[in-house]
């Protein structure tokens, strides 16, 4: 058996969680291998509403062996939140893995992500504020604190005290903020560190087994490809790499083990924070999108950014991931517009654009896009339909049309946030069968 790679296409929030929880019910090991707690995914599953930062979606699927990898940062309290108010819900956490090497996201991150988020002024990223930034940027300059250092008290205390004087200078003489102690940080650490200690493992390990006695491993991409830091619109981008490449970066697993790579798009487009969005549709229509698909943050409440379907930038997201398929999701978001646009380029300065401007967000501005009409499904709610075929044929022809100009097939479309409201498309395998198909030619 291979792997099955899940990622977001745009800017996030593409309910991935969903199709992970769709997917994972036929996978052994769930593996989530990056960002922190600045991602939310909501799931819907048995009349109930699960939102999860930092816990794979794959969780709610008893009997999986659920890994935060290598390439995670992890806030331990928000971590040993979730624990509890899954148990506390009857949800089986014992499958969770937790990797000694992933990072810890400490007080002073959060308060150095919020100083330097407020210095920026107008130059403000966007970020969440939760600290997942400066916990990278320790990780990159070897400044880091691991899981397997939180849960060994005296290991915790020798790189606090070795860690912290630097920080703290940063602090109070650049922000003109409080001071850390150690002992306070060691107090503060404790209850979640004893928490969590049973979880904490070696994933390499443990996804290395996986491959190696044929299970089905899903993994579980967190944010999306436009936020990557080096392919995505930076500096409005994320920390880490949440696009397939992440899979193998962040978990030690080869990326010959990959086979399926599914992106997951939304019906339409958004975005939440700053940076150019060039079919942003700041006007009634766009509002109109925003109230019926509920767009508001999962981590921060904030509204999100509304607009029509950019099937360009999808194109640049399948050449990055090596997409093999595509999920679509809140289908029934766009009923009962007369006309529905999809975005198939740019022009700049009268110019078309042979192919998607990556890597900066500065390529994008002064891009006007180009848009293509299709005629909408006058049927305003489409949530009961179960099977492809039921769907009115308007937005049949939307999917094909997307799924054209992705040059990928569409595997899943869903018309709801629950996990029933999500079907194949036909001639596609379910969910069990993605992890026996192959990316490879001839195989």
């Amino acid at each position: 058996m291979g792997a099955v790679v899940v990622v977001g296409t745009h800017w996030g929030d593409e309910a991935k969680g969903k199709f992970v929880d769709l997917i994972g019910q036929d996978a052994d090991v769930v593996i989530r291998y990056g960002g922190g707690p600045n991602a939310g995914h909501t799931v819907q599953v048995g009349g109930g509403t699960y939102k999860f930062h930092l816990i794979p979606s794959g969780i709610l699927s008893p009997g999986r062996i659920c890994v935060m990898a290598d390439g995670m940062v992890i806030d331990p309290g928000t971590l040993a939140g979730e624990v509890r108010a899954l148990a506390d819900r009857g949800v089986d956490v014992s499958g969770l893995r937790i990797s000694h090497n992933a990072h810890v996201i400490l007080p002073y991150h959060r308060d150095l992500d919020r100083l330097e988020e407020a210095r920026r002024g107008a130059a403000a990223i966007g970020t969440t504020g939760r600290g997942v930034g400066p916990c990278y940027a320790d990780k990159a300059s070897r400044t880091g604190i691991r899981m397997g250092d939180l849960i060994r008290p005296e290991r915790l205390r020798a790189r606090l005290e070795a860690i912290l004087p630097l920080r703290n200078d940063v602090l109070v003489k650049v922000h003109g903020s409080e001071p850390y102690s150690v002992d306070a940080l060691m107090a503060a650490l404790e209850a979640d560190a004893r928490a969590l200690a049973p979880y904490v493992a070696d994933t390499q390990a443990i996804a290395g087994e996986a491959l190696r006695t044929g299970k089905r491993i899903l993994f579980e991409g967190a944010q999306a490809t436009m936020l990557d830091i080096d392919g995505g619109t930076y500096p409005f981008v994320t920390s880490s790499h949440p696009i397939s490449g992440g899979a193998t970066i962040g978990t030690g697993v080869p990326p010959t083990a990959i086979e399926q790579v599914l992106g997951v798009v939304k019906a339409y487009t958004t975005r939440v924070g700053a940076g150019t969005f060039p079919t942003e549709l700041d006007d009634a229509t766009g509002e109109r999108i925003r109230t019926r698909g509920n767009e508001y943050g999962t981590t921060t409440g904030r509204p999100r950014r509304c607009g029509w379907l950019d099937a360009f930038a999808l194109t640049y997201s399948v050449q990055v991931n090596g997409l093999t398929g595509i999920c679509i999701g809140h289908l029934d978001v766009l009923a009962g517009f007369d006309t529905v646009r999809i975005c198939t380029g740019y022009v700049r300065d009268g110019v078309a654009l042979p192919a998607f401007p990556s890597g900066d967000v500065a390529n994008l501005d002064g891009c006007v896009p180009v848009f293509e009409d299709l005629a909408g499904w006058p049927d305003d709610d489409i949530s009961s339909v179960r099977r492809f075929e039921d769907l009115p044929a308007n937005a049949q022809a939307y999917v094909r049309r997307v799924e054209a100009l992705a040059g990928v097939p569409a595997r899943f479309v869903s018309v709801g946030p629950a996990r029933e409201q999500a079907f194949p498309t036909p001639g596609s395998p379910a969910p069990a069968g993605l992890f026996a198909l192959s990316s490879r030619p001839g195989a």
